[in-house]
């Protein structure tokens, strides 16, 4: 029978063997390059930083922990689904917001992407046992340049400014990536071409 110390011990340790990733689409270099320029604005002008701790990016599943064991899994079921993807355009244009501490510049064409998140959603499911809590249920696909640490004041100020200011960009999606958290911020771990 394990006292409370060694149970807290055996948590920790548990923790610590724990990986943080996220799975998404990630535009090329020239864009990643525009949407921080936007994401530095914000923080300047606004004081929101927390969206500059991950590349631009359209989130296809949120984060979730798994142990550095099943990474191999992990790894063999996102290329499973880029296998039988073919590639794809997507089209940015303008901001929209969730309020009122989200603003994002606005993806136009929602049904590919959504039906590559399906996609996943079945894969994740079928080979690394996500629970209905784990899988990104309601998507909305976007590019975030301001988040949780954006002020409801400065919001109402940053808001009125972006809801009318011109953004377009395209760009081919070609390839799913796996993000890792490093302890301080989201790197891209491993990209997965597009093969279908």
């Amino acid at each position: 029978m394990t006292n409370c110390l060694e149970t807290s011990i055996i948590k920790s340790e548990n923790q610590q063997d724990q990986s943080l990733y996220f799975i998404a689409l990630v535009p090329g270099e020239g864009l990643m390059a525009r949407v921080k320029l936007l994401k530095e604005e914000m923080r300047d002008r606004f004081g929101a930083a927390h969206a500059l701790k991950s590349p631009a990016h359209i989130t296809l599943q949120m984060p979730f922990r798994r142990n550095f064991a099943q990474e191999t899994n992990i790894i063999q079921t996102i290329q499973r689904v880029a296998a039988n993807q073919s590639q794809f355009k997507v089209t940015l244009q303008g901001f929209d917001c969730f309020p009122p501490r989200v603003i994002f510049v606005k993806v136009m064409n929602h049904k590919p992407i959504l039906k590559l998140h399906e996609k996943l959603s079945f894969q994740l499911k079928e080979h690394l046992d996500f629970t209905t809590k784990e899988l990104s249920s309601k998507v909305h696909p976007h590019m975030t340049i301001a988040t949780r640490d954006l002020s409801e004041e400065a919001f109402k100020k940053a808001w009125p400014e972006f809801q009318n200011r011109e953004f377009r960009a395209s760009f081919l999606i070609n390839k799913l990536s796996l993000l890792k958290h490093n302890g301080r911020y989201w790197e891209i771990y491993k990209d997965f071409s597009f093969e279908g």
